[in-house]
């Protein structure tokens, strides 16, 4: 049990550190060590777990030993010499290696409650990376909303000063100012949205709603990523735990075979017999071992419970397979979705270098007195399409890299 503990114990740490590493960030790290820490889940799944082990102790004990005493109510009239009470004690004893055998069996159910917790803490670990992530979305499209706002106010001056000297209509003028309120309108929508995932977030580390949570300004994405082969997933939890579930059902049978054993029961009778004449004091009070056989001779409680036991391991055996199946689709469209926000994040900054140049040349232009405002607004709109969309793919590819992380590491 001490094995499986410090293995899965190595295997959620490393899966912690692995979805800060991606993004070196110390915030995230604090924010899954205060939710491992404070939620009340984990803490529901920990209570389980020492339940669960508890259990060890309650199995290990012996049946309870019987006491009975008997007391002659009315004495027969006759001379021969009655008892006058009895009493006596019982302990049963389960067959040899049964009581081993149930510890075993609770060891062994202990063990996947462990694992439960563990799956748990995992999967907190990945919401938290995944609020995080979409925390991060927000914040930042906040920043370029208002990059964008400023770069439209000045466009704004621009054309008050062409209106001025005849080179810009006041369409153009409120062209630009209905672009401005579109884009503080998205702001104030991003604001409120900000604030729900925020309070998620925090609801996860068992804390105040409104506690604000900070972010990182910005985050790159590599040009490649090192590949994990599929046969990783066999160190998922979630897969070693039908390991444990089937070593539990063969830690049952084991435990049956042993409870369809006789019982051995040991004990003692004294016998208290009134004063007669007739027997001597060495024979008036007569102690009488007792030796007790319990013989399960109708066995079919047993084969059956064995029957049940060879059908569980299958059982389990197919939900391992079904899951295993499951996660290899999870992780091959993690790794495809992942890739698509890495070949959409080069195209965007492609497009944005493009768009870039295609709004200085327009700038350019306004010195010879030939700008064009509703180019400026297009050119515009395609710059902020593209920073948006390089968030939205950043964004993803974080998300599903902590997915990629949590299934294979």
């Amino acid at each position: 049990m001490k094995h499986i503990k410090s293995h899965i114990k190595t295997l959620l740490i490393l899966s912690s550190f692995l979805f800060v590493l991606t993004l070196q960030s110390q915030e995230l790290k604090s924010l899954i060590d205060e939710a491992l820490t404070n939620n009340p889940e984990i803490k529901k799944f920990d209570f389980q777990y020492q339940i669960a082990s508890e259990k060890v102790n309650e199995v290990n004990s012996l049946p309870n030993t019987e006491f009975n005493a008997g007391v002659m109510a009315i004495a027969p009239e006759m001379d021969m010499p009655m008892e006058r009470f009895r009493v006596s004690v019982m302990q049963m004893l389960p067959w040899f290696g049964t009581i081993s055998a149930r510890e075993n069996y609770a060891t062994s159910m202990a063990d996947t409650q462990y694992i439960e917790v563990t799956i748990a803490k995992r999967k907190l670990a990945l919401s938290v990376s995944e609020f995080y992530y979409l925390l991060y979305e927000t914040s930042a499209k906040q920043d370029v909303l208002d990059k964008n706002i400023a770069l439209l106010e000045s466009y704004e001056q621009l054309a008050l000063n062409s209106l001025e000297v005849g080179k810009a209509s006041a369409v153009d003028v409120l062209r630009l100012q209905i672009r401005q309120n579109e884009l503080i309108q998205e702001k104030d929508v991003l604001i409120q949205q900000n604030k729900g995932v925020q309070a998620a977030l925090n609801s996860l580390m068992n804390r105040q709603y409104d506690v604000v949570v900070t972010v990182v300004d910005s985050m790159g994405i590599p040009e490649e990523d090192p590949f994990y082969g599929y046969e990783a997933l066999s160190v998922n939890p979630e897969l070693l735990k039908y390991d444990k579930l089937y070593e539990s059902v063969e830690q049952s049978e084991l435990l049956n075979q042993k409870e369809g054993g006789p019982m051995i029961g040991f004990g003692l009778e004294y016998i208290n017999q009134e004063n007669s004449p007739m027997i001597t004091n060495s024979y008036k009070d007569m102690i009488m071992p007792m030796v007790s056989v319990s013989i399960p001779i109708f066995s079919k409680k047993y084969t059956s419970q064995t029957r049940q036991n060879d059908l569980r391991k299958l059982e389990i055996q197919s939900q391992k397979d079904d899951r295993l199946n499951m996660l290899t689709s999870e992780l091959s469209k993690a790794i495809s979705q992942r890739n698509q926000a890495r070949i959409k994040f080069n195209t965007q900054e492609k497009n944005l270098r493009q768009a870039k140049n295609a709004e200085d040349i327009l700038i350019r232009n306004y010195e010879t007195g030939t700008i064009n405002f509703k180019d400026v607004l297009d050119i515009q709109e395609l710059q902020l399409k593209f920073q948006m969309g390089q968030i939205e793919t950043t964004k993803l590819y974080y998300v599903q890299s902590a997915l990629i992380n949590y299934l294979i590491k």
